[in-house]
């Protein structure tokens, strides 16, 4: 269907006329007027006011003012409705890459791999399952760094999670700083839909700002914060002496993960496996369910130029007119 922008600017149309009814006519001077007393001899009664030839520029510039007015109201062709899931959910993923990220006690289809691999391979599935989200993407290591900022763009999001690198934003750990930073982008969002979900596998070793003091902040900015600790218990490592089982995740702080979920209203989940990380994403599912209500979309492609180039081609007819010789 049709549909214009600005209905109300049709009031324009008898503008004209009314600036002629308002305005005096224009009367040649007496000086510049040849008088022929003849004339009136060879007058039947009924010589129009305006002739032939000065009747149709008058129609065409009517014409051409109508088209004009049609253009302004911005004339759009809408499209059939589009239903879109949307949710008012802003969700930050805040992932870790930090050098002991590169531990290899994940297994993909039986295959060894470093913790970073297994978050990138288990979150693509949650991401794209999150449709209505608005999702950014924080890398934090000694650093913590906007990688990307909230978007509907899943696909973006998806790109430079898979592009980043262990030891990339450094080799220490500044959970406080990923959070604080968390907050600093999500403060000015619609309460009660804020949500941060922090992926590490070691304790807090660097970052101005502690992880329970960037909590405390969180829960004043009504951010809940969903924590997971990354790394299998244990594994076996082969030396000279033989093989001995030892805890890769000896240094995961989990105590403190845990105060930082409870205090936001969040909760701390531990993934040993890709298995259980890939539960806590599902689970993660249920607990911030993605559609919250329907919104429809009808796309609009804007039609204006076709009266307005159709007013430009006659108001250039009449020019040319005038300038043709009498």
């Amino acid at each position: 269907m049709i549909h214009f922008e600005w209905p109300w600017l049709l009031t324009a149309l008898p503008l004209p006329l009314l600036v002629r009814w308002l305005l005096p006519a224009n009367t040649p001077l007496e000086q510049s007027a040849l008088k022929v007393p003849f004339l009136d001899d060879f007058s039947d009664g009924k010589t129009p006011l305006i002739s032939k030839h000065q009747q149709w520029p008058l129609l065409l510039a009517t014409i051409a003012w109508f088209l004009l007015v049609i253009a302004c109201t911005r004339p759009q062709w809408l499209g059939e409705p589009i239903e879109q899931a949307v949710s008012g959910r802003d969700l930050m993923l805040a992932v870790d890459l930090s050098g002991s990220m590169e531990e290899q006690d994940f297994l993909i289809n039986k295959n060894p791999v470093d913790r970073l691999t297994a978050i990138k391979w288990v979150a693509s599935d949650f991401i794209n399952r999150r449709i209505g989200d608005r999702i950014g993407l924080i890398l934090f290591g000694t650093q913590a760094y906007l990688q990307t900022p909230l978007t509907f763009d899943r696909k973006t999001v998806l790109t430079l999670l898979n592009e980043s690198a262990i030891g990339l934003a450094g080799e220490n750990t500044a959970i406080g700083d990923a959070i604080g930073l968390a907050v600093k982008r999500l403060k000015n969002q619609p309460a009660n839909s804020r949500v941060l979900i922090l992926l590490t596998d070691g304790a807090s070793t660097a970052g101005e700002v502690s992880p329970l003091k960037a909590a405390e902040l969180a829960a004043a900015n009504q951010l809940k914060i969903y924590t997971i600790g990354v790394g299998a218990d244990e594994m076996i490592v082969r030396s000279f002496f033989g093989n001995r089982k030892v805890n890769p995740s000896q240094d995961l702080d989990e105590n403190t993960l845990v105060k930082v979920a409870e205090s936001t209203g969040g909760r701390y989940f531990r993934a040993r496996n890709s298995e259980e990380l890939n539960n806590i994403y599902m689970l993660l599912d249920k607990l911030e369910p993605v559609e919250k209500d329907k919104q429809y979309f009808r796309p609009r492609s804007e039609l204006y130029f076709w009266p307005l180039s159709l007013a430009l081609g006659l108001t250039t007819l009449i020019s040319l007119s005038r300038l043709r010789p009498s």
